[in-house]
């Protein structure tokens, strides 16, 4: 449950987010001390309050610093950012950006020595500076930030907060951008890749000891390529006999549609780069998977030793959060992602950073640990939450942190989300954070037609329509009922960048807004998602049978992501340099022809068969047939910039030399 939003972030530069989060005020607090807006969630109030906090009970949060110069940071990340700027890519190192932007060691030492004394133990301070960590007991908590928590009844949870706003010394005022972690306030992230399975998988037993996660496996009959085999024996569908959905791309096919083999014949495969994955937990069985797949499915690029690498954050079991990781469905997640990244930029350095569980503060937290040490040139995130409704200072602490990944010239990439519109989930449009954030750049994603010889026949809007085959009927009728598809739309949050001025269409920035105001819109690139034209993936899995390795097709814009991550490193090594964010610069090509393939609407579908228990056919096969861009949203796929695909998706060497 996220709390509302009290506060609009608005742009002042090129990819710029203006210091609006409005100050520490001292009105409603005791004589010396000063309160953090918006720090109380709306929804612990007097009537929804079940318990009060064990006193004992241990926290861990973090107080997160603000920048010393916010303003001049952004206009130097836009700077370097910008094509038409003196200071294009004379990227800040990490120590440049400590020296001049982050918060300085008297403000670190201050805080802590607060910390101490309020009885807390000093965890973590990262080398940039951008928070204080502390352990200690409510008891501790509610007397140094003068509040009382309490247990509170939120939509099926019982989640701890506080029963007013928290304060700090007022001395300290000017210094704390927020706290994070006192309350329960963020949701729990959830990976954005789906199978397309019609059952669930199994739930873990829990981080520390999850298995890996229940079997799945795709039946036939399916295509080895787009348009390989037709359905001629069940009913036309909408008047039309379906192709069968592919089986699963391999890598080969995915580098020969977006033009990747052109590059690598003059040996830009990725190589002198450094791609990082952030996920929740740690698959126990990464390498030996990774290194499995390459060999069944693309022999001449193994996965070797030397590439990849991992740092991964042990649980923290001073963690009071609602317990609801799916950490095996996290191992799938990272699978996806690293075998993705590898397979279409094969030279490139994988480094896979785990956090200790699957809500923001952690997520964050493994982030910032790419950035502060720049581990990375580009970092692929494929998670997010639930539209945009977060606590202030979570959604400021993270744009600091992709402010620097800017400055630094890293390239942060999310997933837009697989949900579409969130109108199904939320009520109303919206699309998903962080991918809304204007310091990075969000990923969308289509469907993807590969014919026999690798190329690119058509790609549309991924948007799923279904409709299941029963008793010789399509049920619903065409095009089906909405069944998942690319996050996108216009943001309540964050004010449209400069970036996208006159080149995102006034209907759409003005969406969600008031007056004549404009919001940035998602997604800003897009590549292929639909798990119905998804890419094949190994996994080791739990079987009826067994624990063992298997193969399976998946999408999901937790595809896309690292997808086009391993397009931005094959890009970097044509170029012979990091691209950095590449959102102005990408703004850009729109007027030159050719760089991005303009993603429009497509009719059609395929034909899927499923096992009804996701492994075999000892209960039965499902058959549905699946629709391309569902036309029942509020974002849609159009000629030009569109709220379901951004600008396109990448064309080729036109792409990679100009971007």
């Amino acid at each position: 449950m996220r709390r509302s939003l009290t506060v609009f972030l608005s742009l002042a530069m090129a990819g710029g987010l203006a210091a609006a989060t409005p100050g520490l005020a001292s009105a409603a607090s005791a004589p010396g001390r000063a309160d953090i807006p918006a720090s109380h969630p709306l929804w612990a109030n007097p009537g929804a309050k079940v318990a009060n906090t064990a006193p004992a009970s241990k926290l861990d949060f973090r107080v997160y610093l603000n920048l010393r110069d916010e303003a001049g940071a952004e206009a130097v990340a836009a700077g370097v950012s910008d094509p038409h700027s003196k200071s294009y890519r004379q990227y800040l190192s990490p120590q440049q950006v400590r020296d001049r932007f982050t918060a300085s060691d008297q403000t670190v030492s201050a805080v802590k020595t607060w910390l101490s004394g309020a009885g807390f133990q000093i965890g973590d301070v990262p080398s940039n500076r951008a928070y204080v960590e502390a352990v200690g007991t409510a008891d501790q908590v509610q007397k140094a930030f003068d509040v009382t928590l309490g247990k509170y009844a939120v939509k099926g949870q019982t989640l701890r907060a506080a029963d007013k706003n928290l304060s700090v010394p007022a001395s300290l005022a000017s210094s704390v951008l927020g706290v994070v972690g006192v309350d329960q306030a963020t949701s729990l992230l959830k990976p954005d890749h789906t199978s397309g399975a019609d059952t669930a998988s199994a739930k873990s037993s829990g981080p520390a000891t999850a298995p890996p996660g229940a079997g799945f496996r795709n039946s036939g009959p399916c295509s080895d390529y787009y348009g390989q085999k037709t359905d001629t024996v069940d009913p036309a569908y909408n008047g039309e006999q379906l192709p069968y959905a592919p089986c699963g791309y391999k890598p080969a096919q995915l580098r020969s549609a977006y033009g990747l083999d052109q590059a690598a014949k003059v040996g830009a495969d990725g190589r002198g780069t450094t791609i990082a994955i952030v996920d929740a937990f740690a698959s126990p069985t990464i390498y030996a998977d990774a290194s499995e797949y390459a060999k069944r499915n693309d022999p001449a690029h193994p996965l070797t030793k030397a590439q990849f690498s991992q740092h991964v954050f042990p649980v923290n079991p001073a963690d009071e959060g609602p317990g609801q990781c799916d950490a095996s469905g996290w191992y799938g997640e990272e699978t996806l992602d690293v075998e993705a990244a590898h397979g279409l930029a094969p030279g490139a350095n994988i480094l896979y950073v785990g956090g200790s569980d699957c809500e923001d503060l952690s997520l964050d937290t493994a982030l910032n640990y790419v950035i502060a040490g720049h581990k990375a040139d580009i970092v692929s995130n494929s998670y997010s939450d639930t539209g945009e409704d977060l606590p202030a200072d979570e959604i400021k602490a993270f744009n600091q942190i992709a402010v620097q990944a800017a400055l630094e010239g890293i390239g942060v990439y999310f997933s837009s989300g697989d949900n579409g519109d969130e109108v199904a989930r939320l009520g109303t449009p919206s699309p998903d954070f962080a991918a809304s954030s204007p310091w990075v750049t969000a990923v969308g994603g289509t469907s993807l037609a590969v014919d026999k010889s690798g190329k690119r026949t058509f790609e549309t809007g991924w948007e799923t329509g279904k409709s299941t085959l029963t008793a010789g009927a399509y049920t619903p009728a065409f095009p089906g009922a909405f069944n998942g598809g690319a996050g996108g739309g216009t943001s309540r949050v964050f004010a449209q960048p400069a970036y996208q001025k006159g080149i995102v269409p006034d209907a759409l920035s003005t969406k969600n807004q008031k007056g004549k105001a404009k919001g940035r819109v998602v997604p800003d690139i897009s590549a292929v998602a639909d798990p119905n034209t998804g890419m094949l993936v190994g996994q080791t899995q739990t079987f009826p049978d067994g624990v063992y390795y298997d193969q399976y097709r998946i999408g999901g814009t937790s595809l896309a992501s690292p997808v086009f991550a391993g397009v931005m490193a094959v890009a970097d090594s044509l170029d012979h340099f990091h691209h950095g964010f590449i959102n102005p610069a990408l703004y850009q090509l729109t007027s030159r022809t050719g760089a991005i393939y303009d993603v429009k609407h497509v009719d059609g579908a395929v034909e899927r068969v499923d096992f009804a228990n996701s492994v075999d056919a000892s209960d039965g096969l499902l058959t549905s047939a699946r629709t391309f861009d569902y036309p029942n949203l509020t974002i849609h796929t159009t000629k030009g910039y569109d709220d379901v695909t951004g600008l396109g998706s990448p064309n080729g060497l036109a792409f990679l030399l100009l971007v």
